[in-house]
This record gives structure tokens, sequence and C-alpha cells, in this order.
């Protein structure tokens, strides 16, 4: 038998490598995801944050606040199909990497946008900073390249999870980084997107030096049997379950996009400040990403379609509160964001699990990067239209509206289960 090059090595497929081996070469895989993830996820606040109160300065109207969502997801979009594409073909490294720098170039772009006054700057700025966002998201299936197949949902849920750090820290710096761009005598908004542009750049220097070998080529060198098995979950076996794994991802992420980017609009209208949209928003972060290890053990114990129902009752329950929260208080708001993000976490992990498993490995980074497509234009759609429906009606409309369309997920995910049970 011959043995696996050491992991510390070049890119070289392992082909005959011994199972002690792969497991060593995936620790270290996931470790060096988590230090990735950690600066990737300070990189994420400003486009929550803050990207809506600068749009909003500079256009001097708050109807179009929902747009710099609305161009970084759909910026993501683009940005998905791309890493997707070079992750099929390279792999998971050289694509990952691609991302988080056009991510920092969108991020500076931003602050010499805000600089000069210039909005066409911004809005494309705003779209390249969405590629720094797809990179860390789909750093997740990385996780899962290795994992055993009952041990996938767990493994994505580590590389979800080490997005905590940063993305609590990133949204509590926008008031120190905004004393540091009225420092630099740039407007305060921009000093989150100076502190994007450092942290998507360590974090592809980071991938680019340690990310080796590359997971998805060293697991397409292996065995079929060793990562190509789906989990007991019959849902995750069927052809139905791409497509709920899709709808799961998609209305999750919609339901989240769309009541986020309206919070700290909605609290500035009822005298909050930007310490306190903050605060919110990084519990809000925290809340999706913190509970990812624990929705990772139920999805590979009870199963993605048990997981499924409980995401939809989860962003209902969100919904619902935001909606009956009074705007001056904030313990209810901050619950609902947290529920919010609480529903995201599970759904995101349980859609993931269903995609991965679904999906042979031979296509898998391809049709990954067309589910989160599907997932970036869902946001787009929620960060654009968030804001219309705010202006027409409220915001406690937009958030009953968001939680009710929440539900779609568990008919979908009973539907399927069924239907492959019988072809079974």
């Amino acid at each position: 038998m011959r043995h696996a090059h050491p992991a510390t090595s070049t890119d070289t497929p392992l082909t005959t490598a011994p199972t002690v081996s792969i497991s060593t070469v995936q620790k270290r895989t996931l470790t060096v995801l988590l230090v990735s993830q950690v600066l990737s996820g300070a990189g994420l606040a400003a486009g929550v944050t803050v990207a809506g109160l600068l749009a909003g300065q500079m256009l001097h109207t708050t109807s179009l606040s929902g747009l710099p969502i609305a161009l970084l997801t759909a910026g993501s979009a683009v940005a998905a199909v791309v890493i997707g594409r070079v992750s099929q073909r390279h792999g998971r490294r050289p694509g990952l990497v691609t991302g988080y720098l056009t991510g920092a170039l969108g991020g500076a772009g931003v602050v010499v946008a805000a600089a000069l006054g210039n909005p066409v700057l911004l809005f494309v700025s705003l779209f390249l900073y969405g590629a720094g966002t797809t990179s860390n998201l789909q750093a997740r299936y990385a996780g899962a390249d290795l994992a055993a197949p009952h041990q996938r949902a767990r493994a994505t849920s580590t590389v979800i999870v080490a997005t905590t750090a940063g993305g609590i820290a990133g949204p509590l710096l926008a008031a120190p980084t905004g004393h540091l761009a009225t420092a630099l005598h740039l407007p305060e908004p921009t000093g989150l997107f100076l502190l994007s542009t450092a942290a998507f750049t360590l974090a592809a220097l980071t991938l680019l030096i340690r990310l080796r070998p590359d997971p998805l080529t060293l697991a397409r060198s292996l065995p079929a049997a060793s990562v190509e098995s789906a989990p007991a979950d019959s849902l995750s076996r069927s052809g139905p379950g791409l497509l709920v794994g899709v709808v799961v991802l998609v209305l999750s992420q919609l339901v989240m996009v769309a009541v986020m980017t309206m919070t700290p609009i909605h609290m500035h209208a009822h005298g909050f400040g930007t310490a306190a949209s903050g605060l919110v928003i990084a519990l809000h972060t925290g809340s999706m990403y913190l509970p990812s290890p624990l929705a990772g053990r139920l999805v590979d114990r009870f199963g993605a379609s048990a997981m499924s129902v409980v995401t939809a009752g989860t962003l209902l329950t969100a919904g619902v509160v935001a909606a009956l929260a009074p705007g001056h208080s904030l313990p209810l708001i901050t619950l609902a964001l947290i529920l919010l993000g609480i529903g995201w976490s599970f759904g995101l992990v349980t859609g993931t699990t269903i995609v991965t498993s679904s999906t042979p490995l031979a296509t898998r980074a391809k049709v990954q990067g067309l589910v989160d497509v599907a997932i970036a234009l869902a946001g787009a759609v929620a960060g654009l239209a968030s804001g219309i429906v705010v202006a027409a009606t409220s915001y406690p409309i937009l958030a009953a509206l968001c939680g009710t369309l929440a539900l779609a997920a568990a008919p979908a995910a009973i539907v399927a289960a069924r239907r492959s049970v019988k072809r079974a």
C-alpha cells in the first residue's frame, strides 16, 4: 500500500491514503477554515451594519436603504457562479481566495466612493464586496468535502460557527472604526469597510498559504465509497431532496435578510443610535453562527426533514416577535433578531447538508455554486424589497409577512420525505 503524502505538502492526490491520514488532513482543513472564517466574519459587518445608513446619507432618502444589501447579494450571486466553477476545476482554495480578494477590493472601493461622494462607484463597489460574503458562505462546503457521510452536518457547522467571533466583533467595532474614519476625514460609516478590506485580505492569505492539500481535490482522489454515500436520512438521498435543500436555504436567506436589513433603519427611526443598532446586529450575527454546532448534531441525529420543520417554526416565531415588538423596545427587538439568527443557522446547516448529500462528488462544487446563486438572489430580492415594503406599509408588516413565508419550508420537507420513502 502506498502511503499518503504529508498534509503539509502540495495538492498531490492521495489515492490510497489510510483512514487516519485522511482524518488528520480533515482536522487540519477545519483548523485553517476556522481561522479564515474568524477573519472574514469581521469583514461581513460593514454590509450588514452600515451599508444602508451610508447609502441613505449619500442618496438623501431611506426608501432605497435596502439597495446596498440588494447590490452586495447580487454580487454574491455572480461570485457564487465564479467561485463554484473555479472550485470545480481547480479546487476550493483558488475559488475561495478569489472571492475574498474581490471582496476586499469592493470594501476599499466603498471607502473611496464615500470620500468622493460618488454613488455609482459606491454601487459597483458594493457589488464587488458581495464576493467576500460568498467566500465566507461557501467555505462551509470545503469543511464537508473530506467529512464522513454521517458527520457532514457537524463538519459544516464547525466551519459556520467560526464566523461567530468576527461576526460579533465587527458590528461592535462600528463606533471605534467610525472614529478612525472621522480622524482620516472620511464619512463615519466607512470605518467598518476599512475593517472589511483588511479582514477579507487576511482571510485570503490564510487560505492561500495554509489550505494544503486542497480538500476537494483530495476528496476526488479517494475511493467513492468513502465520500459518496449519503447519511441515513431518506430526504438527503432523494431527487426531491435537492430541491427541498434549495427551498430551505432560499427561504431562510430571504426572511433573514429582509428583516435584518430594515431593523437598523427601524431602530434609527425610533431614536436609537449606531451603537444600539450595532449591538443588536452583533447579537443577531452571533445567533446566526453560534448555534450551528447544535444544528449540526440535530441534523445528524434526527435528520434533515425534522430540522426543516424546526427551521420554519423558528423563523415564524422571529417574525411574529419582530412584528409585535414596540419600536422603542430594545429587548424585544433584540430577541426577534436573535431568533431570526437561530432560524437562519438551522436552515443553513440543514439545507447545506441536504444539498451536499444529494449531489455527486463529480459535479458537487458546480451545483453548490448554483445553489448559492439562488441564495444570493433571494437575499438581493429581500434586500431591495424590504425597503419598498416598509416605505409602503411598515416594519411590523414586513416582519409578519416574512415569518409567514418561512412556513413554506415545513410542508416542502414533509412532502419530499414521504415521496422518497415511497420510492425506496
